[in-house]
């Protein structure tokens, strides 16, 4: 075979691949599905230039239109820079937004309980002595005693640490397990609201609830909300499996379970502040006022966040999901 002739047979179908490759985007409709067929030719007339005119600067030409054609016709995966830039700006946010109406009433409703529990402790004794001995309590509540140690008992980094992993373990089980009916959510939230009303109770019952407000305050704000998000998500993801609303289990929890990895993740980085907070600002010589006033921004930031980036991304057909390239296809079936 002559290369020449081979190359003056085929050079106007190259050229014109080229000139819809170059138009990338641009290219619509007939001219697609052109650019598919003169795609499918050129991967062709490559395998035969391989086998049978080994020409290296043939090769070499040829081999670049068709990976050039290739990406043209399948597209390119957005860098990485991008992907986070997505993720932060419109992906998590909306993700927060879609679930409020879930983790909003959690956090009032959690609220309610542990202020309960706080009141009844602080003024009934008998309760008080069945927690703590009475030199338990003293030494619990006293100014500089274990409640107030307990922030300054580490170095701030390594009790930032400790306290990332922790409360980053509780949103993501209650994120995970709220398919479970939401019954371990809501048993997580128990436990939390007895062990925060335990201590206010306690803290009250001295006449020292200021300085327990003081010390939680700062970084429980931005702290407890999160678990509020993680939990109310959960038990969206729990009822979800009660009532998919048309949808078959399986597709229903698809569709509401990628979101919540996504939440997930950007959960960990909120409670990555809050711990940052809690260790270098709650046992920080600084006011209580400036200790407070730093967890109010915090909160406000994140609400301003969720309720004003969410909300835009949302109305925007944001959902949180992922791409529907990358979500796979649906089977049909019957009503």
């Amino acid at each position: 075979m002559d290369i020449d002739l081979f190359v003056a047979a085929h050079r106007a179908e190259w050229d014109r691949l080229a000139e819809l490759v170059r138009r990338g985007g641009s290219v619509r409709g007939a001219e697609a599905d052109e650019m598919v067929r003169l795609y499918q030719r050129t991967a062709t007339h490559l395998s035969i230039v391989r086998t049978e005119l080994p020409d290296p600067a043939l090769i070499g030409r040829l081999s670049t239109l068709v990976a050039r054609a290739r990406s043209a016709i399948t597209g390119t995966h957005s860098p990485a820079w991008r992907e986070i830039g997505l993720f932060f700006s419109r992906r998590l946010p909306a993700a927060l937004y879609l679930g409020w109406r879930w983790w909003v009433p959690t956090g009032l409703l959690f609220i309610g309980v542990t202020a309960l529990i706080a009141l009844w402790i602080a003024g009934d004794p008998q309760v008080q002595a069945s927690i703590y001995a009475p030199d338990e309590i003293r030494e619990m509540t006293k100014p500089g005693g274990e409640f107030e140690n307990y922030y300054s008992s580490k170095p701030a980094a390594s009790f930032a640490a400790g306290v990332w992993t922790n409360n980053a373990w509780v949103a993501a089980a209650c994120l995970m397990l709220g398919v479970l009916l939401g019954l371990p959510v809501i048993y997580m939230l128990w436990m939390n609201a007895v062990n925060v009303g335990i201590g206010g109770g306690l803290m009250m019952s001295v006449g020292r609830g200021d300085v327990f407000l003081g010390l939680i305050t700062p970084h429980g704000l931005l702290e407890l909300t999160a678990v509020f998000v993680a939990a109310g998500i959960g038990l969206k993801l729990g009822w979800t499996v009660i009532d998919p609303r048309g949808r078959t289990r399986p597709q229903a929890l698809a569709e509401e379970g990628r979101p919540v990895v996504v939440v997930v993740l950007g959960l960990a980085c909120v409670l990555g502040i809050s711990g940052v907070i809690e260790a270098f600002v709650t046992p920080s010589g600084l006011p209580t006022w400036a200790r407070i006033g730093i967890g109010v921004v915090a909160e406000l930031a994140f609400l301003a966040y969720v309720f004003i980036i969410g909300r835009r991304a949302a109305h925007a057909g944001e959902t949180g999901d992922v791409d529907a390239k990358y979500a796979g296809d649906k089977l049909p079936t019957a009503a």
